[in-house]
């Protein structure tokens, strides 16, 4: 497969002419040619997002509504091509890239429904005859930055979102998985969206910080929202506030499945098994911590070890109903094993799974896991999780937010009363009640807390992050002044 960059609706290579290599994660394939952005393609992409965004900026709500509910259908319709590429490039089983593009369409039409919705409001003022209010407008161009497991619908998102409140986008893609979210872009191109409203950018890792640093700093980018690890986000951060532009980040995680002693096990097993294991673990909500009270512990780990021990594994690009395949690179695995080996040396108990090897990973659980382990608090981003036991609700609440990170989470409990006051002492962005961490609607605000960063994607939360809020008066002639 080969893929290019997207400035001012027409897919050229990069000025310089570079290109880069994604390779398959296990066997070494080349998988995609991918044009490699350099400074100079980074400007170009912002000269034309600037441009665009005068008339953009103008354009009807009807207008916006259509054409992005139409960009839906289109990438709907692409569902096929993103199964086979997401297999290739980022090892997504069917189900996963299936999923991604539903999620991805949900957000374009929920995104639609918002054009109306960005509204201001009358204020009172003590001036008489004057009309004091306040309205909702665009920001600019915004820098959108996103990774490669949920591939399809962050990209989504990252877009949608800030194009329906009047802006125009910047979209730098994922290294790992350039085609795809080339893919994403063709849709927008293809329902019709004026030459700059959408500019596509990939590069190889060696020049992503030249790419970032000279986006960042263009004047035309306004803002910044980026998805990603925390280590990186705090970066983006920090370079974007030297320039005093505002970001949204949803960073890492560690999420916790909090499972009181009353809960029903059965029902408990099920969402820990999808939120600990879909799509290898790779998702930033996924369920890397099983809070289980000790009561009903060894019942749990039982049941929940025989099912994940039955996941199929192996490769979704020649089996596309395996549930585990490979990780997105062997480095995982050899980071992911570090912490495997320094929890089994402190004592944790291996229920099932085991070491990876290189990319691959079998569905691994590590029991009586303590905090002086590094895998207690360190995301693993991978096809393993950990048994936290603890005895009671108040140890439950207070080992999930023994964390860093507050991203997602939920609590299985048959007392509804109990298990929503745990639900409201967890220190996380969002709290599922009987449901698993891994969970999302696009008319529902997503984000997280601490250091899974801050602001909201999704719902009417948007409207905030990608507009500006602006006081305007009407006031009468022949006011009298001090002086």
């Amino acid at each position: 497969m080969e893929s290019k960059l997207l400035i001012n609706n027409q897919w050229v290579d990069a000025q310089c002419g570079a290109k880069f290599e994604r390779r398959h994660p296990v066997t070494g394939e080349l998988v995609t040619l991918s044009a490699a952005a350099g400074v100079a393609d980074a400007i170009e992409s912002a000269d034309s997002a600037g441009a665009a965004f005068k008339s953009w900026r103008r354009s009807a709500p009807s207008e916006r509504r259509r054409l992005l509910l139409k960009a839906a259908d289109i990438l709907e319709a692409k569902t096929p091509q993103f199964i086979e590429v997401m297999a290739s490039e980022v090892g997504a089983s069917a189900l996963w890239a299936g999923f991604n593009v539903h999620l991805a369409a949900n957000v374009f039409r929920e995104a639609a429904s918002l054009v109306t919705q960005i509204q201001g409001e009358t204020i009172p003022t003590d001036k008489p005859g004057a009309l004091s209010m306040t309205l909702r407008q665009p920001v600019g161009v915004i820098l959108s930055i996103v990774p490669w497991n949920g591939t399809v619908v962050l990209a989504a998102r990252a877009i949608a979102y800030p194009i329906v409140c009047g802006n125009t986008v910047v979209f730098r893609g994922s290294e790992a998985s350039p085609r795809t979210h080339a893919l994403v872009a063709e849709a927008l191109v293809e329902a019709g969206f004026p030459p700059g409203v959408l500019n596509y950018l990939s590069n190889a890792p060696e020049s992503a910080a030249d790419v970032v640093d000279t986006l960042i700093a263009h004047k035309a980018i306004r803002r910044v929202n980026f998805t990603g690890s925390t280590r990186i986000g705090r970066i983006i951060a920090q370079k974007a506030a030297t320039h005093l532009k505002r970001c949204l980040l949803e960073l890492g995680g560690k999420s916790p499945l909090v499972v009181l002693e009353d809960a029903d096990v059965d029902e408990a097993v099920k969402a820990a098994v999808f939120g600990s294991f879909l799509y290898q673990g790779q998702i930033c909500m996924s369920t890397e911590r099983l809070v289980v009270d000790e009561a009903i512990a060894n019942e749990f780990v039982a049941k929940f070890a025989a099912r994940a021990s039955a996941l199929e594994a192996g490769d979704p690009a020649s089996n596309p109903h395996c549930v585990i395949g490979p990780m997105i690179s062997p480095s995982s695995g050899t980071r992911i094993n570090d912490l495997l080996q320094d929890a089994l040396a402190k004592g944790a108990i291996l229920v099932c799974g085991g070491q990876a090897s290189g990319a691959v990973m079998p569905a691994t659980i590590l029991d009586h896991v303590k905090p002086n382990m590094k895998i207690y608090d360190e995301e693993t981003f991978g096809p393993i999780t950990v048994i936290v036991r603890v005895k009671g609700a108040e140890e439950a609440v207070s080992v999930a937010n023994d964390s860093a990170y507050g991203l997602s989470s939920g609590v299985f409990g048959r007392d509804i009363n109990r298990a929503l006051a745990v639900a409201m002492d967890l220190e996380y962005g969002s709290v599922h009640v009987n449901g698993t961490t891994v969970q999302n609607e696009a008319q529902a605000p997503y984000g997280g807390t601490k250091n899974s960063g801050y602001g909201r994607f999704d719902g009417r939360a948007v409207i905030d992050e990608f507009t500006e809020l602006k006081w305007l008066t009407i006031e009468p002639s022949g006011q009298q002044y001090p002086f």
